[in-house]
């Protein structure tokens, strides 16, 4: 097939399989007509390093699964480099995970802070001769 109906196949621009090709993700065969030519096995490849950005790898980190496949396998990740590259995006989730939750309990004590900061305010305004209540933009309600 020529490149048009790869890249349709694939669901990508023509570019973006001469920028693949360029970085020696993408075979580069020529028809003797000096077309660009792909086949089935390239339509794996290119599903292959799509999967893998769909699942947040970046490109060259797709390099290990589409040399796993371009040497015979029948899955991009039964290779030993690729297996590789599943535990250290793992261990990338994991480390992001643990940030995300660190920062979702410093909200989450925040607002409790900012609730018990605004219960005690109304509390103190229901007192005889306590401060009138705030609006959140500094108007005073009443």
């Amino acid at each position: 097939m020529r490149i048009g109906e790869l890249a349709a196949r694939a669901g990508t621009t023509t570019r973006t399989l001469r920028y693949y090709e360029a970085r020696g993700l993408l075979p580069a065969r020529r028809g003797h007509n000096g077309y660009r030519t792909y086949d089935e096995d390239d339509l794996k490849l290119l599903r292959q390093i799509r999967t893998l950005q769909d699942f947040g790898f970046d490109l060259e980190e797709t390099r290990p699964f589409v040399e796993c496949l371009r040497a015979g396998h029948p899955e991009g990740d039964a290779c030993p480099a690729s297996l590789a590259v599943y535990r250290r995006k793992l261990g990338e989730l994991d480390a992001l995970i643990g940030e995300l939750q660190t920062v979702r309990a410093q909200v989450g004590q925040q607002l409790e802070r900012a609730e018990r900061a605004r219960d005690g305010l109304a509390a103190d305004a229901e007192v005889p001769g306590g401060p009138e209540p705030q609006c959140e933009l500094g108007g005073i309600h009443r």
